[in-house]
């Protein structure tokens, strides 16, 4: 029983640094957003930090509003591709130690 107690214990404290590992490569991993056909586009972290918005000048014309919808589609765009990102990475930690795939982490 203390085997089994002292071998659990070292695989979660081994899951603890992977995901620790995972969280930091996550925040230099970047993804980009788009909208408008690559009007305006987003490159964000995995951690939602926002690194670059680069808008098309030929918007800057267009009505303010247009120009916000556009704004949000591509930050929106940004941040699901980063989502599947995090979640891709985070399985692989899972599947590593025989979790069922598409678990949910409390970050």
């Amino acid at each position: 029983m203390k085997n089994q107690m002292a071998g659990l214990m070292k695989q979660a404290q081994a899951m603890q640094e992977n995901m620790k590992k995972m969280q930091e490569e996550l925040g230099r991993t970047e993804v980009e957003g788009v909208s408008g056909a690559g009007m305006v586009k987003i490159v964000m972290s995995c951690k939602h930090d926002v690194k670059q918005v680069t808008i098309d000048p030929s918007l800057l014309t267009e009505e303010k509003d247009m120009l916000e919808d556009l704004i949000a589609a591509a930050f929106n765009d940004a941040a699901r591709k980063a989502e599947a990102m995090s979640e891709q990475k985070m399985g692989s930690i899972a599947s590593g130690i025989g979790l069922p795939g598409g678990m949910k982490f409390p970050f």
